[in-house]
């Protein structure tokens, strides 16, 4: 069976839970702990949810808000079910129309007006 995985950022969430409202906030936080990064930067890293994210920066996201990477990333998993393929046959559903033995339709025949 196919899965879909799926992942919330909750970033923005915990650091309004310490008391920052602010991406700013967390600037000088990292660069503590030896990242340095821009102010959009870090506005991306708070309110985007990122695709590609360092160890590091997990790290050190985790020591600022004295939480886990579970904390940060919440992960989601569903199974995806399978479209079942229209089947023809006896059992086939009775507003399928085989078109090997129906009518098929007939050729138009244009006729002009001054005929």
């Amino acid at each position: 069976m196919k899965r879909q995985v799926d992942y919330t950022w909750r970033v923005a969430e915990l650091m309004a839970a310490a008391g920052m409202h602010n991406s700013t906030d967390l600037i000088p936080r990292l660069a503590e702990r030896g990242i340095q990064l821009s102010r959009p930067q870090v506005y991306r890293v708070v309110y985007q949810r990122p695709e590609r994210v360092s160890l590091q920066m997990m790290a050190a996201l985790c020591d600022i808000f004295g939480c886990g990477v579970e904390d940060l990333v919440t992960v989601t998993a569903t199974d995806v079910r399978r479209k079942k393929a229209a089947t023809v046959g006896k059992d086939s559903a009775p507003n399928v129309v085989e078109m090997n033995k129906s009518v098929r339709p007939r050729r138009a025949r244009v006729l002009r007006d001054d005929d």
